[in-house]
């Protein structure tokens, strides 16, 4: 059945309300999180047929829970006992009543999405979980956005779940003293979320918006209950500034178009507009970090009518901030070439020299890419062609594949065989 889209909309919006009630009143993550998928489904054949409820939340949570309850009572001694231990309540217990009114009021997201990014789980099982848990996709959504078979990551997250019981995990905030470190994984999380959606690392399409779209809800939501958080507000500032380039970044064929070529009449305006106007703000009343930073470099370019209009000493001013700030190898190459449309392409390929050395980045195609770029622009063309070759072996995105390609067989006609 095809939803409605706001029906649809509606129901991944709750779902990390409900399901974070659900776990609040009975623990038992992976129980609560299946009543909560089978009350979804229920409201998705329902709805459209009976109309949504006046309090869609409630019907949800109500629905989920006798599901819940239904299952603790069918199921064995054994299980009863087991499932008893580990809430440290008596078995009997475990049958409870209907859910009341404060239980439908509270709105549990910010400590599901906390729990969701446990430290003790990888950061692939991190955004799986987080997907599947806060962002309401199903599993089989989840494993074509990733393009693994649906059994795969029926498996990692399953086994996410179960890291997180073995864990010992209770359904609540962190410690005051740890609260400010797993922020950061949860936004680090949703910041993976986009870029996967934003350049997919594999496959044959350049971008999946539904994960673009859902990093961007989920981050509002970030946004909205932690509103002084200023890394919370630069990262949706980010996410919007960055996502409003998606309409321009390929042709009618999927050809990916590089953001010196792509026609800017095209970028979103109103996520610029938005994007521009939340980083302004919070960089006036926030501490500094690297969300914000990025955000701001984002800004730079949204404001540039034209590529050649491109204020690039100050983007290269807040990359060396953002180096001091969080250096990582993608910085440094993102660094370099702001460097060389400041100072030349030799000033970026002498930055480039420190990153030969980083494991992180040994065969990593962007690395080749923009070696490859930077030789361009110093006329060497055959280097450059060498290069871009390299990258389209290492890259497993055909339009990056195909677009790299396309470089070196511009440059090696007449250059190299």
């Amino acid at each position: 059945m095809k939803l409605d889209a706001g029906v649809e909309d509606l129901l991944r919006a709750l779902t990390p309300q409900v399901l974070g009630a659900l776990v609040r009143w009975h623990g038992h993550f992976d129980a609560c999180e299946d009543a909560v998928q089978e009350a979804l489904l229920a409201a998705a054949v329902q709805w459209p047929d009976q109309g949504v409820p006046k309090n869609p939340r409630g019907w949800l949570i109500r629905a989920a829970a006798r599901r819940l309850t239904d299952e603790l009572r069918g199921n064995t001694a054994r299980l009863r006992r087991e499932a008893a231990a580990a809430a440290m309540v008596p078995p009997d217990e475990l049958i409870v009543a209907e859910p009341d009114q404060h239980l439908t009021d509270q709105d549990d997201t910010l400590t599901l999405l906390f729990l969701c990014c446990h430290p003790a789980l990888s950061s692939v099982s991190q955004v799986a979980l987080t997907l599947r848990a806060v962002g309401g996709l199903t599993t089989a959504q989840i494993a074509r956005a990733f393009l693994v078979p649906e059994t795969t990551m029926a498996q990692r997250i399953s086994r996410a779940k179960q890291r997180i019981k073995v864990a010992g995990s209770s359904f609540r905030m962190p410690p005051e003293h740890q609260r400010a470190e797993r922020l950061r994984v949860v936004q680090h999380v949703l910041y993976l979320i986009f870029n996967e959606g934003y350049t997919a690392t594999s496959g044959p399409h350049l971008q999946r918006s539904e994960l673009t779209s859902e990093a961007i809800r989920l981050t509002r939501e970030l946004r909205r209950l932690l509103p002084d958080d200023g890394e919370s507000a630069g990262l949706l500032a980010l996410m919007l500034l960055t996502d409003a380039r998606r309409p321009a970044r390929t042709g009618p064929d999927g050809t990916l178009i590089p953001i010196a070529e792509q026609d800017r009449s095209r970028w979103n305006r109103a996520a610029i507009d938005e994007g521009i106007r939340l980083i302004t703000e919070t960089l006036t009343t926030a501490q500094i970090g690297p969300y914000q930073v990025q955000a701001a470099i984002a800004a730079v370019h949204a404001e540039a009518a034209r590529a050649q209009d491109t204020d690039w000493p100050q983007i290269l001013a807040l990359y060396e901030l953002l180096i001091r700030l969080a250096p990582n190898p993608m910085v440094t190459l993102n660094h370099a070439v702001a460097a060389a449309m400041v100072k030349g392409p030799r000033a970026g390929l002498e930055l480039l020299v420190a990153l030969d050395s980083d494991e992180r980045m040994a065969g990593h195609h962007r690395l080749h890419a923009v070696r490859a770029h930077l030789l361009e622009m110093a006329g060497d063309r055959m280097a450059a062609c060498a290069g871009y070759r390299a990258a389209a072996r290492a890259t497993t995105s055909l339009p990056e594949r195909r677009y790299l390609e396309g470089r070196a067989a511009r440059l090696c006609r007449g250059t190299c065989r």
